[in-house]
């Protein structure tokens, strides 16, 4: 299996050789864990075509790329999976192209504001921390344009619930557990498939139900500053919960009534249009509590989702990807929670996680 160092996610089976084959440990510099997890198989150093930081799980896609040995120089700085190395790849002979709002990250790619995968239909194994899916369809990056790949990671495992693996690996349970930290509290996290870690949360989860199908959409009931609210936040609206987004999104006229309710001092930056500013000394002392409420599940209480003020600012930016009309919770909330995320009854749960 040619495996990922980070999570126990292992993809194909290597062709075998007669060379002699030593133990790899995993020492991967952006870990998903605080632990070194050794590989499922042993290699001889020459064997291994393949093992990637597949670090981004992400909640707001449903398929599984990485990079193929055809990408070449638009994944020069990516590791590239040797298919011809592996007993189990099967060429399903279909290309498409996927496009992306922005270059991963919050930065807006250069031509045409869009970003696209060239992309080749595989069959493989894929194994994910003890789920295996045989014969499972998942795609080879062959090109990425209008610019190389150029992210921390060497592909995107999809996990919305139109994602298939859970089906094809037979799991008893599609659920799966989820814990980001602060960058200041050691920036790692963890991912557990076919439940919940419960030592990582101390209050029991209250759940939301999905409203969104395909996708991990919340129906909100509203938004409160700093305790209070208006007619324009005292509305209910879908929000998108994607993990593979770094910040959080609103739609225009409720981002001005959140700013207008923090502080009249956040006006429009003139220098980089869309976005928003304040003096800089200003952030640390400025209460920006932000609550956003949802409904229970089966007739429970609504609950309460908070933005700490700390997330306030994401500090200087270059560009900031104009999105209209779109509501998204990325890891500004994240970090803050222990989450959930049931594909059987279709709900998110959530509990503080004390970061």
């Amino acid at each position: 299996m040619f495996t990922a160092t980070s999570t126990a996610l292992s993809i194909g089976n290597p062709i075998p050789h007669s060379d002699k084959r030593v133990s790899l440990i995993s020492t991967t510099k952006y870990k998903f864990g605080n632990r070194s997890e050794r590989l499922l198989d042993f290699f001889n150093g020459t064997d291994l075509q393949w093992f990637g930081n597949i670090s981004v799980f992400d909640t707001g896609s449903s398929a599984l790329e990485i990079p193929g040995t055809a990408c070449g120089a638009a994944c020069i700085n990516q590791r590239q999976f040797n298919a011809s190395a592996s007993s189990t790849f099967a060429d399903q002979n279909k290309s498409t192209t996927f496009t992306f709002g922005t270059a991963f990250g919050v930065t807006p790619p250069p031509v045409n504001g869009t970003f696209n995968l060239t992309v080749n239909l595989i069959t493989e194994t894929v194994s994910v921390v003890g789920l295996t899916a045989h014969k499972h369809e998942m795609f080879l990056i062959t090109d990425s344009k209008p610019i190389p790949l150029d992210v921390p990671f060497d592909g995107i495992m999809g996990m919305s619930p139109g994602s298939p693996f859970f089906q094809a690996a037979k799991a008893p349970r599609s659920l799966f557990g989820m814990l980001f930290t602060p960058h200041d509290k050691g920036g790692e996290g963890e991912l557990t498939m076919g439940g919940v870690d419960r030592t990582k949360f101390k209050t029991p989860l209250v759940f939301s139900p999905v409203v969104g199908g395909d996708e991990w959409v919340l129906q909100s009931l509203g938004v409160a500053v700093n305790g209070k609210t208006s007619s324009v936040l005292n509305t209910s609206f879908p929000v998108i919960f994607d993990t593979g987004t770094s910040n959080i999104l609103f739609a225009k006229d409720i981002a001005l009534e959140i700013y207008s309710m923090i502080s009249p001092d956040i006006v429009p930056n003139e220098d980089v249009p869309g976005t928003f500013g304040i003096a800089c000394d200003r952030i640390s002392s400025l209460p920006a509590e932000i609550d956003i409420t949802f409904p229970g599940t089966s007739g429970r209480a609504p609950f309460n989702l908070t933005l700490p003020s700390s997330e306030l600012s994401v500090g200087p930016q270059i560009n900031v990807p104009d999105q209209p009309g779109l509501n998204l919770v990325g890891l500004s909330l994240f970090k803050h929670y222990y989450t959930a995320w049931d594909m059987d009854a279709l709900q998110i749960g959530f509990s503080p996680n004390g970061f």
